[in-house]
């Protein structure tokens, strides 16, 4: 048993609980017969800030043909998709609603393993407000696939509880604030569960915000992880990082003076071993800004300053 200050958990759950939404969706599917039905679902949202608009998580509104949001006072709104990003499992809803309360967002970047952390969300869609559990912060950085869907980077490993509907409810720390934003469970695991930080949730929300999607800056090649058998035979130096297969005219890497060949081992000092290694690294960064990145061509390494562009496909 983890000795607590009992006060102190019980006020960050009250401040909590006032920027903390259900958020219940309506999803057309079709049965063997090919006639659609509708599907109920229900997850959580975060009061992102007092003019209505709400985070949660992209899986829980992806698919939806209608949302209603309901909030901490028990009022209903509809809810209409801002935008969505299922490379971070975020998304945006807005409601016709202002002065809302909204959330207090922690740095993630302080966080340790071992800080006790509490989850709020509405699992199983029972009402009465929020359901609390408690645990402690037992990773940092873990990496997970979702079900037929992409890596998810960067994510919160936590042994606090989360069922079915606690997606995309905070973690708070014990001042109350959002340290994270829960994602996802493993079900034959005992006790872990994740959620995205509490940075990254500001960082993809502002953007959908500002632009209706996520602005991701692009290098602009075309590359394959590296391994021991394509060194092996194309007799390479090296087995790891990413094989430039070809770089994309009038990108920055085009520019930069990369070429087919390269492979790519470090970016701003941090080795990438494969391609999601160098597509993290890079999404971690801003259009406009340089990336120091560092290859390897035939025996010797050359490193290239970067600035970054915004991807021409959105």
């Amino acid at each position: 048993m983890i000795p607590l200050d009992e006060d102190k958990v019980v006020k960050a759950v009250e401040k909590a609980s006032k920027f903390v939404v259900s958020v219940s969706t309506v999803t057309l599917v079709s049965d063997y017969m090919f006639y659609s039905m509708p599907v109920s679902g229900i997850g959580s949202g975060i009061v992102y800030n007092e003019k209505g608009f709400i985070v949660t998580n992209n899986h829980v509104i992806s698919e939806a043909r209608q949302i209603n949001v309901t909030l901490s006072d028990g009022r209903i709104y509809e809810g209409k998709i801002v935008g969505g990003d299922p490379l971070t499992d975020v998304a945006v809803i807005k409601i016709p609603k202002t002065g809302l309360t909204e959330a207090e967002f922690y740095d993630s970047n302080k966080l340790k393993v071992g800080q006790f952390v509490l989850a709020l969300g509405n699992p199983f869609g029972l009402v009465g407000g929020p359901t609390v559990t408690a645990g402690v912060i037992s990773a940092l950085k873990r990496r997970i696939q979702a079900k037929g869907g992409p890596i998810i980077e960067e994510l919160i490993q936590t042994d606090a509880a989360i069922n079915p509907g606690n997606s995309g409810g905070p973690l708070i720390n014990l001042e109350g604030q959002v340290v994270g934003m829960s994602t996802a469970i493993i079900p034959y695991a005992q006790g872990i569960g994740f959620a995205v930080t509490s940075n990254t949730v500001k960082r993809v929300a502002d953007e959908i915000i500002r632009f209706g999607y996520v602005v991701r800056p692009w290098l602009g090649i075309n590359g394959v992880d590296m391994n021991p058998g394509i060194a092996e035979y194309y007799n390479l130096a090296i087995d790891f990082g990413v094989l430039v297969v070809s770089v994309i005219e009038n990108s920055p890497a085009y520019y930069a003076d990369i070429r087919s060949g390269d492979i790519i081992v470090q970016v701003d000092g941090e080795r990438i071993i494969n391609m999601n290694d160098l597509l993290t690294t890079l999404w971690k960064k801003k259009v406009g800004e340089d990336a120091l990145i560092k290859v390897v061509r035939g025996e010797r390494e050359f490193s290239f300053n970067v600035k970054l562009a915004k991807s021409p496909f959105y």
